[in-house]
């Protein structure tokens, strides 16, 4: 499927007991990488991994919001299985004879998949260790795609600097396939 911007997914194995403080840093730090405005850094230690974060009320709260809709629904599917996307777009003037006003079109999405375990505490050491090895090169990822030339290219031209973005953002939560926010 060709969307035309590029679209960089990170698969995530999370421990039941951190899940939320992992997806909580993993969109914060892209965030970090692709907001434009004047951003007030934060930082997120999980499993002795530094990750970058937005300290401002509006991202935090956005975050927190689809971080909660994902637990809430993964917790009630059987897979313990979901996805988080976060898609920035750009207002165009909408191209049609019959509607007037702008249209979003996408230019770059990052699309979150996380499965949830709960490894037995054996277990928990290895999977901690694979997990912040993991988060590191999510973060390399992020790191890499904002600075090489696809990701500077995808970037459109900012003409509205007024806020800490100038595009605007969506985040999706998906479980089992259904949009659950």
């Amino acid at each position: 499927m060709n969307t035309g911007h590029p679209t960089i997914t990170i698969d995530l194995v999370l421990d039941r007991l951190q899940t939320k403080e992992v997806l909580r840093a993993i969109l914060h730090s892209i965030l970090f990488h692709r907001l434009f405005g004047t951003v007030k850094p934060m930082t997120f230690e999980v499993l002795d991994v530094t990750m970058p974060g937005v300290d401002e009320d509006e991202i935090k709260h956005l975050v927190e919001e689809k971080v909660d809709a994902f637990w809430k629904a993964v917790e009630g599917d059987a897979n313990k299985r979901g996805q988080i996307s976060v898609t920035f777009s750009e207002k165009r003037p909408r191209k049609s004879w019959f509607l007037m006003g702008e249209e979003e079109i996408p230019w770059e999405q990052w699309i979150i998949n996380a499965e949830i375990r709960q490894p037995s505490e054996r277990e928990r050491q290895k999977f901690n260790t694979d997990l912040a090895s993991t988060l590191t090169k999510s973060l390399q990822t992020m790191l890499t795609h904002a600075s090489s030339e696809r990701g500077r290219s995808a970037v459109p031209l900012i003409t509205n600097a007024s806020s800490i973005s100038p595009f605007p953002i969506k985040m999706s939560v998906k479980v089992g396939g259904v949009e659950v926010a």
